[in-house]
């Protein structure tokens, strides 16, 4: 990832110190920093699934950095869309240097990602495999950008369904863990088809990741998320529990009152969570969760493993991330 960037005059400095900022490598004043870059699932599962069908990892390295990039890409935007002034306690880049350099800082992270995409055909990736991963990379971003569409116009709509939902996050958080799976099988030399169930197996996981997620937004122990329990409810986020709630509680007139009201005492939230229990949506969203999970596992039986110890490796290793995800506590 460092290595896509540039070197740069001292009068662009700070527009790619914004970038290094968010990427936690500097800190507000724009010295070096070391702050939480986040589980980094994404360029793992590049990585492994490359290193599984038999490739060299290091030959997949820069398509990993473009995957992550494109990631942090989506979320300097998404903070200036959602108007969120921190991200994992830090203050986010619009928050601070204003949201026309926020969104211009996202434009040169993104242009950032494509280089380091490009970077495939330095360490020896034949240029046809490029070029065909490259289209891939732009319609998997294409895909995100739709994610984020639906996901914006849904705001406030309390008609959504449940299948509403599932497929803006197919789009939105699933297809960028599926590219990058596929897509790393890609390097690795295997064929389109052959990588059919690597590309299957990232959006299920994606899925599975992300209802977990909301699960934790609303159900999550705060000593080990770090956020209000009942997080989500505070923000009055619209997540796949209280998507689920509204088409399928008794009480939904009660629930559609309390959610339109800005009323935070800790007895109208505990009100709201009552509902949502009541009407079966932590067990419902457990269910998708697990079903999407095992859907998952039953992909990664089906893809080509390389007849090798590192290929057996990294194909243990992609199920423990798997593994990990369902029922995780943070």
């Amino acid at each position: 990832m460092r290595e896509s960037f540039p070197s740069y005059e001292a009068s662009v400095a700070e527009f790619y110190g914004m970038q290094e900022y968010h990427l936690g490598w500097r800190d507000l004043e724009l010295q070096p920093a070391h702050a939480d870059p986040g589980k980094l699932l994404r360029p793992q599962l590049t990585l492994l699934a490359c290193q599984a069908c038999g490739g060299d990892l290091a030959q997949a390295l820069p398509l990993a950095a473009g995957i992550q990039l494109i990631h942090d890409f989506s979320l300097i935007h998404d903070d200036i869309q959602d108007q969120s002034d921190t991200r994992r306690g830090r203050t986010t880049v619009w928050a601070h240097w204003g949201i026309a350099q926020g969104i211009n800082a996202g434009d040169g992270m993104f242009v950032l990602a494509h280089l380091a995409v490009q970077r495939l055909a330095d360490v020896g990736v034949p240029a046809a495999t490029v070029l065909d991963i490259l289209r891939r990379f732009d319609a998997t971003i294409l895909r995100v950008c739709e994610g984020q569409y639906l996901d914006l116009s849904f705001e406030g709509d309390l008609s959504i369904t449940a299948d509403d939902y599932l497929a803006m996050i197919e789009r939105k958080t699933a297809a960028l863990i599926s590219g990058a799976a596929g897509l790393g099988g890609l390097v690795a030399g295997i064929s389109a088809e052959a990588a059919a169930p690597l590309f299957a197996f990232g959006r299920s996981i994606g899925l599975a990741f992300q209802v977990q997620d909301d699960l934790l937004g609303i159900w999550g122990d705060p000593a080990i998320t770090g956020k209000p329990a009942a997080a989500d409810l505070y923000r009055r986020k619209l997540s796949l529990p209280v998507v689920y709630a509204l088409g399928n509680s008794s009480e939904r007139d009660e629930l559609v009152f309390r959610y339109l009201s800005d009323n935070n005492d800790p007895e109208a939230i505990q009100r709201m969570l009552m509902i949502l229990t009541t009407a079966g949506a932590y067990d419902y969203c457990t269910e998708i969760a697990q079903h999407h999970h095992e859907q998952a596992l039953q992909q990664l039986a089906q893809v080509p493993v390389a007849a090798s110890e590192p290929a057996y490796a990294a194909l243990a290793r992609i199920r423990a991330v798997a593994e990990q995800l369902p029922g995780r506590s943070t």
